[in-house]
């Protein structure tokens, strides 16, 4: 995947999440809620928590409603009764897809990802039959503009235990083992810069082009209905950009 696609698909992907803030505010309070019941609610004791906060951040969640959803969750627990479910499948010619989901429905759940699946030319598989083609990282995007020092950011990323630094041409890349995300982001946040894109994540070992205009469409269709499912948190795929 070059660098510029890929940067231009987290734009993208920004720019889809910020026309529609309130459902992306929606399921990141999710994600903060189940957080919260399993570890409490002290960023600084809930390693779960503080990642989940600070991809509510990197997502421009304010401050006040990131405090007010951990408060919410801490007062609601008993009535809290999220199931995490992650579905692997194919999408158009063979595309590994990878959906997480928060339900406390898990039939309906299934029944809108598979129909999301079989109307855009894919299949749901077993458990594990894609997901050994990506790998688990903390991904931090932050934007290349003029006042950035790259070797700068790079010592910052790298003292901090960061374990790969790319710079792009649109962007810079800092990708840590999931254990060290955290450290790495607060020291980038720190010193200072702004990221574009925060998180834990999965990265796919290789990427699948797809060459043919009508499964590219189908395969946009796919991402796009089952991001609008409010049971999906995230949708990882293989496909080229």
């Amino acid at each position: 995947m070059s660098g510029h696609s890929k940067f231009a698909n987290i734009k993208h992907r920004k720019e889809r999440q910020d026309a529609k803030k309130g459902k992306v505010f929606t399921k990141l309070g999710r994600e903060i809620a189940v957080a919260v019941k399993e570890g409490g609610s002290d960023p600084s004791t809930n390693s779960k928590l503080k990642d989940v906060v600070a991809k509510a951040k990197a997502n421009n969640m304010p401050n006040d409603t990131i405090t007010r959803s951990i408060k919410k969750a801490a007062g609601e627990l008993g009535n809290i009764n999220y199931e995490q479910i992650t579905y692997e499948g194919y999408g158009p010619s063979g595309v590994a897809v990878i959906v997480d989901c928060l339900t406390e429905n898990k039939n309906r759940t299934a029944a809108n990802v598979r129909h999301a699946f079989s109307k855009n030319g894919g299949n749901l598989g077993t458990t594990g039959c894609v997901s050994f083609m990506f790998d688990k990282k903390g991904q931090i995007i932050i934007e290349r503009i003029e006042d950035i020092d790259e070797d700068e950011l790079m010592m910052v990323a790298l003292e901090a235990g960061a374990e790969d630094f790319v710079g792009g041409e649109d962007f810079y890349e800092i990708i840590t083992v999931p254990e060290d995300f955290s450290s790495v982001n607060t020291a980038i946040e720190q010193a200072g810069y702004k990221s574009l894109s925060a998180e834990i994540t999965m990265i796919a070992q290789t990427t699948n082009k797809l060459e043919n205009q009508d499964d590219m469409s189908k395969m946009n269709n796919l991402i796009d209905m089952l991001e609008e499912d409010d049971d999906v948190q995230n949708v990882y795929t293989n496909v080229e950009d």
